[in-house]
């Protein structure tokens, strides 16, 4: 039943990007100057998950490149990529510049290989911008005028203060692309040309995309995981096409894995954070910290503190209850807390490993 599953993969990006076609062409303006040998301003990407931002930054500019092959792409996600040392060694990595660097590199070192690399102009996607523990890297790819950024965050206010006054200073004047939640047919119809692509012919019908879509509350990346997981339940089970329970059991199942996966993928301090609140049910911040802070030998300043636990809440990981003073977080899914550092998980159809 299934034809091409990379299709229904989210980091799959597809020949046309349905419904951001305003923001697909704003985003192509703002790098628009590169087809002539100029510099553009940096471009930000901010909305919640799931919708489209890594997607349409990855589309356009391999539109771009279409046009002007000679500018390279450097894509880093600093979920993982989070210290000056990584960002600058993930960008002369993605051009092939990272030859002879090793961890003991000095970061200046790196700097200066990605400032002799000025044959070709480079523009460098920071997805999940929000994450860096420095902006030092930020400065240093605004210094080099063969760079420019291109950069993706849930929400510029939190963005904006994380930064200091320098990197502040240089990047207020970007271009902003805001992106909001797909609405249940938009979403729909982004499913529907998943299922075209990726499924034999009537496999699934509209109306089982349309419950997958109003499922998923406007997040692409929950839509198409539940949509490949009732793919590969069906498929397993030898149906040849994707019934109304398939659907409605891949739902939890698609949820829980996509949480399992992005645990998997948090740092060592945020995942301190999701243990203590998983283990404790529901607790306040000044008794998060603590426990914390009890439990590893370099604790972040609570500021850090306070920007992880937000991403978490981006992420659908954790919950802040009440506000301020009164405020409490508790994990939202306590399935996906079970065997988070093996591969297997529930009887969703999708490996975790497999998931964006």
């Amino acid at each position: 039943m299934i034809v091409d599953d990379r299709v229904l993969r989210e980091d799959f990006v597809p020949s046309e990007v349905v419904h951001r076609h305003d923001e697909v062409n704003l985003l192509s303006e703002t790098l628009e100057p590169l087809l002539y040998d100029r510099r553009p301003e940096p471009a930000f990407l901010f909305g919640p998950t799931g919708v489209g931002k890594t997607c349409i930054a990855r589309y356009t500019l391999a539109q771009l490149r279409e046009q002007e092959p000679d500018v390279r792409v450097a894509y880093v996600n600093c979920w993982q990529e989070y210290t000056r040392f990584r960002v600058l060694y993930g960008v002369l990595s993605e051009i092939g510049r990272a030859i002879d660097v090793h961890r003991s590199t000095p970061k200046d070192e790196l700097f200066g290989k990605l400032a002799d690399a000025d044959d070709n102009p480079i523009v460098v996607v920071l997805d999940e911008v929000d994450q860096l523990e420095e902006t030092a890297a930020l400065y240093d790819l605004h210094r080099l005028p063969h760079v420019s950024v291109v950069l993706i965050a849930n929400r510029e206010e939190e963005l904006f203060a994380g930064f200091d006054d320098r990197v502040r200073s240089r990047l207020r004047a970007g271009t902003r692309v805001r992106l909001d939640r797909y609405g249940t047919d938009e979403l729909a119809a982004i499913l529907s040309n998943r299922a075209d692509e990726a499924l034999e012919p009537d496999a699934v019908t509209a109306d089982q995309l349309r419950r997958i879509a109003d499922a998923a509350s406007g997040d692409a990346r929950v839509g198409i995981g539940i949509l490949r997981s009732a793919a590969h339940r069906a498929e397993r089970r030898g149906q040849g096409s994707i019934d109304a329970e398939t659907v409605r059991t891949a739902i939890p199942d698609a949820r829980t894995a996509i949480r399992r996966k992005t645990i998997q993928g948090l740092i060592e301090d945020q995942r301190v954070l999701y243990d203590v609140i998983a283990a404790e049910g529901e607790i306040e911040p000044g008794d998060l910290y603590a426990e914390y802070e009890r439990r590893v030998d370099d604790p972040k300043t609570e500021r850090t503190l306070r920007n992880y636990l937000t991403k978490m809440v981006h992420y659908d990981l954790i919950e802040a209850v009440g506000k301020r003073r009164g405020r409490t977080y508790r994990v939202v899914d306590e399935d996906a807390t079970i065997d988070t550092d093996s591969e297997g998980g529930s009887d969703s159809g999708v490996d975790a490993d497999e998931l964006p």
